[in-house]
């Protein structure tokens, strides 16, 4: 039985491209865990990566969102940079907050002496920010564009809308890191803090699409 235009066409349609995309990123740090030696210090970090995706994505919605008075245009002349400037700032201060928590913490101990990030990024880190950078990219085209997102938000929206999920993502992912670095980094645990970003990054990644419907 062979498919129709229609059924390949209805098929990609109900595909979510975005979500299978956010789900391959997140197990990215699995692989790590397992054969590359990663620790909470490493996830933890890379997690917060993640945060330049968000901004640079979001300084791209907030240029193409869809002004209905023409006039209200110039406005992103203002709302782009400061959103720049003030994001910038809260990410740096959050990376400044991660490291000093887990230096003055944990920096007397032999796991975090041992963590491969000291001696600088692996390979492997940096393959998997680029899939997580890909991941929203994924997002934006599929969701912002194609979707129609983007008539259907406000910059005033968007100004606001990067910090919420942020939060409440990092909160889950800092409390299971400390957890994890206390008790030595077991993989189990590891596999647990990853598993858990991927469930609560689901569920903020769904209800973000329902709000802009």
């Amino acid at each position: 039985m062979s498919l129709s235009y229609k059924n390949i066409a209805g098929f990609q349609k109900n595909l979510n491209l975005p979500l299978i995309s956010l789900l391959i990123a997140n197990a990215l740090p699995v692989v790590g865990v397992l054969f590359f030696g990663w620790d909470a210090f490493a996830i933890v970090l890379l997690y917060w990566t993640e945060n330049i995706a968000v901004g640079f994505y979001n300084v791209l919605k907030m240029l193409f969102v869809k002004i209905k008075r023409p006039r209200k245009n110039e406005g992103k002349l203002f709302l782009v940079p400061f959103f720049i400037v003030h994001y910038g700032i809260f990410t740096a201060v959050h990376g400044a907050f991660v490291f000093s928590i887990f230096r003055g913490e944990f920096g007397q101990s032999e796991n975090f002496q041992n963590s491969p990030l000291l001696s600088g990024p692996p390979l492997s880190m940096y393959i998997a920010f680029i899939c997580l950078f890909i991941s929203h990219g994924v997002s934006f085209v599929r969701n912002y564009f194609y979707k129609g997102e983007r008539n259907r938000t406000s910059m005033v929206r968007l100004m606001h809308q990067p910090y919420g999920r942020i939060v409440v993502l990092h909160l889950a992912v800092m409390s299971g890191g400390f957890l994890t670095a206390i008790l030595g980094s077991p993989i189990m645990l590891l596999l647990t803090l990853v598993l858990l970003k991927t469930i609560v990054d689901v569920k903020l990644h769904l209800r973000e699409r329902k709000k802009n419907q």
